[in-house]
């Protein structure tokens, strides 16, 4: 495995993580932190993966082929366990409920001696989906865990997580690469250069997310269908909103999907309005950006994505969706 543990970007993380790992010096609880798509889990997995490795190409960097090290990188390893929400039939559920029952279950494995590997990994993905009696079940475990164990989580930012639990890891900030980057990895893949361009803005640097975007063709689709309804509702009648709004709160997963897509071009928006040099993440969108920019002030553009990154909180403190998303739509400027 090449001396940046196979990671696209993240090199400052990397060198830390390596440098505690080939010192004996790895703290017990990690927190990985930024957007889905970024690498956290994927850093997270390279961290088990050097911590267990039985076949080191030096010390701290894994070799990524030994038996330890693919079971982990498939998160079957018989030392690893992997806690995320799930839905009722067991399936990973992003934006669901992790359970204090999830959590009690793994504080037993750890307290075992590992099987095959030197550390016993628990594997936390998304915590800030944890109810309150999940979080507070963590917090006994870090408080107790055992020297042979080692905890990771991922959550979108560390605010989201009790100060209890954020003061027991070592926090990893970890960032958006250059858009420069993530079109490199996507030619490098076989991408096409229009194409590459394309999805690694919109991928806003997060190099997971410009995959996906690669595989599954119907991610571009929704989101230009979104960006469409944006363009026909800003200039509707009331009426027209009332029905929008409670078309899109009849599911709230594709509530919460289409807002995060009308706040990266509502960002964009605001970037132009403030004079910003920073790159467009809907590129392909910049006459009506540009067009949309020329109209507001910045006041005006600014409470828009506000009031969309405030929608996003409530939803996850289940408020009344339809209503939500009525004040949102009649809360748009007309133009």
């Amino acid at each position: 495995m090449a001396d940046n543990w196979n990671m696209l970007g993240h090199e400052w993380a990397v060198d830390m993580l390596h440098q505690q790992v080939a010192h004996g010096e790895a703290r017990h609880a990690y927190l990985f932190c930024g957007p889905p798509g970024l690498g956290r889990r994927t850093l997270a997995l390279r961290l088990a993966q050097a911590l267990n490795c039985t076949k080191t190409i030096a010390p701290g960097i894994p070799c990524g082929v030994c038996r330890d090290c693919k079971q982990i990188g498939e998160m079957r390893h018989p030392d690893m366990n992997v806690i995320q929400a799930v839905d009722e039939d067991g399936a990973p559920k992003e934006n669901g409920t992790l359970k204090v029952d999830q959590v009690r279950a793994v504080q037993h494995s750890l307290s075992l001696r590992p099987y095959q590997a030197k550390y016993r990994v628990a594997l936390f993905l998304r915590f800030q989906e944890a109810n309150d009696n999940a979080a507070n079940a963590l917090l006994k475990t870090l408080e107790e865990a055992p020297a042979h164990a080692i905890l990771l989580l991922t959550a979108d930012t560390p605010e989201q997580l009790l100060p209890t639990i954020i003061s027991r890891c070592e926090i990893l900030r970890l960032r958006a690469l250059p858009i420069s980057a993530i079109e490199s990895d996507l030619l490098e893949r076989g991408v096409d250069e229009e194409r590459a361009r394309l999805l690694a803005h919109i991928s806003g640097g997060r190099p997971g997310y410009a995959r996906k975007l690669v595989d599954d063709m119907t991610l571009l689709e929704k989101r230009e269908e979104r960006l469409n309804d944006l363009q026909t509702l800003l200039p509707a009648p009331r009426v027209e909103k009332f029905s929008y709004a409670e078309k899109l709160a009849k599911d709230k997963e594709v509530m919460r999907q289409t807002i995060m897509i009308w706040l990266s071009y509502w960002r964009d928006v605001m970037l132009r309005v403030a004079g910003a040099e920073s790159p467009l993440i809907n590129v392909d969108r910049n006459m009506e950006i540009e067009f949309l920019a020329g109209r507001l002030n910045l006041s005006t553009a600014r409470k828009v994505v506000s009031d969309l990154e405030s929608a996003l909180e409530k939803m996850d403190k289940n408020v009344n969706s339809r209503l939500l998303a009525e004040v949102l739509l009649l809360d748009w400027p007309k133009v």
